[in-house]
């Protein structure tokens, strides 16, 4: 009777020490849940799941999202709306050599949420780029200004986004993403003191104001990572000497990116 009754107890001891264990478990997963779930309601542009939004912060998933608008322009062109970002359609070229041309195209305007203008004149990109350049200028590139330029952006120099080309003008192998417009190359910024910044002679430039020139451009190519997917700089070869090339190609489903 004894024996069988320590059996009992032991069993009795084992089953109620597993209750305890899944208790806890459940205790500590229900944690972890709300945790997530408060952490998503505060930090949505951190979630893979969320849908993106111009007017968040950027988030870890931001670049991804706006890779997927490569798939959908009139949801690329609500969300501009809503952030009052000014636009207009442009007009569509027809594909060229089988693999160029656009119908997504979008000109950014001098007004609303963003009005710092283009030299030349604002150029016709995919909606998706030109998505990533407003939240490139609000997050990244005004506030790098006024930390090391002590002053605010004024204006952009750009080398293009549409060519019907290949791959550093090659005769075979990829396309480039510039021959859907998919692409933008930034050589220059200008600021409201008057002042220029170019990525030939400030990268790696002397003279008055050099370290703070260096120091803005890297830290807004390095921004730029977070938006594009992807980011070539004089740091990547002798090509990207002048210029950033900033595009949204589509890489997959992980959505690596490339930062150079």
């Amino acid at each position: 009777m004894a024996a069988r009754r320590r059996k009992r107890n032991a069993r009795a001891w084992r089953t109620g020490r597993r209750t305890i264990a899944l208790a806890v478990w459940a205790v500590l997963l229900a944690g972890i849940v709300y945790g997530l779930y408060l952490f998503g309601r505060g930090h949505p542009e951190d979630l893979p799941w969320t849908k993106l939004d111009l007017a968040q912060p950027v988030g870890l998933f931001t670049r991804g999202k706006l890779v997927d608008l490569n798939d959908d322009y009139p949801q690329c062109r609500i969300l501009m709306d809503r952030a009052g970002v000014a636009f207009e359609p442009a007009p569509a070229i027809a594909a060229e050599a089988g693999q160029c041309g656009y119908a997504n195209g979008v000109r950014l305007l001098e007004a609303g949420a963003r009005t710092t203008p283009f030299h030349p004149r604002s150029p016709p990109v995919q909606c998706q780029v030109a998505a990533a350049i407003a939240l490139w200028e609000w997050h990244v590139v005004q506030p790098a200004a006024r930390r090391h330029m002590k002053t605010s952006l004024a204006g952009y120099d750009q080398l293009g986004t549409y060519n019907c080309r290949r791959m550093y003008g090659r005769a075979d192998g990829a396309w480039s993403e510039h021959a859907t417009a998919n692409a933008i190359d930034i050589s220059g910024f200008r600021f409201a003191d008057g002042r220029r910044v170019t990525l030939l002679q400030d990268w790696n430039g002397t003279g008055p104001d050099a370290a703070a020139k260096a120091a803005f451009l890297r830290e807004v190519r390095d921004g730029a990572c977070d938006l594009f997917a992807t980011v070539l700089s004089p740091d990547y070869n002798a090509a990207h000497a002048d210029h950033f090339h900033l595009d949204q190609a589509d890489r997959g489903a992980m959505r690596g990116g490339a930062c150079r």
